[in-house]
């Protein structure tokens, strides 16, 4: 068994964020067990795109990256999968295949984000660039969702 990530402070909100993103993973598999209708679900990774993930990824690009730069190979990776999920969250055609694409790869993302590149960056990342991400975090705000289609039909 492996022992938990010891986190920086300034990343655990972020982490933290992941922790939903997997959740919307998790969210999309028991629509697709209980035979929600697509269209639900779709409205509900809309929304989660425009209101959750569309910002993590800008903050991330922002503040977070820069530490290891444009050019270091973690980020180009993490830069792709950002590109790649974009695609995927606005793609309006084979939503039933997008959201399956969704449901894959933003659990792969969060668990590379995590387990690599979050460790990479804290591990050369300075006192001030750590301070600078928490406070720019604490800027920001979370909406919930009403529709809770994976507890119920």
């Amino acid at each position: 068994m492996s022992k938990p990530i010891k986190r920086s402070a300034a990343l655990k909100p972020l982490s933290h964020e992941h922790h939903h993103g997997l959740l919307l993973s998790w969210k999309i598999r028991e629509g697709f067990k209980k035979n929600v209708d697509i269209e639900r679900i779709k409205r509900y990774t809309d929304w989660f795109w425009k209101q959750h993930l569309q910002a993590h990824f800008k903050f991330e690009e922002k503040y977070v990256f820069p530490i290891l730069g444009q050019e270091n190979e973690l980020i180009i990776k993490a830069l792709k999968e950002h590109n790649r999920l974009q695609q995927i969250f606005t793609a309006t055609d084979t939503i039933k295949k997008n959201l399956s694409l969704i449901e894959v790869e933003l659990a792969s993302h969060i668990r590379y984000e995590e387990r690599v590149l979050f460790n990479e960056i804290q591990s050369i990342a300075s006192e001030h660039q750590l301070e600078i991400i928490e406070q720019e975090y604490s800027k920001t705000t979370i909406d919930e969702w009403e529709d809770e289609f994976w507890i119920t039909k």
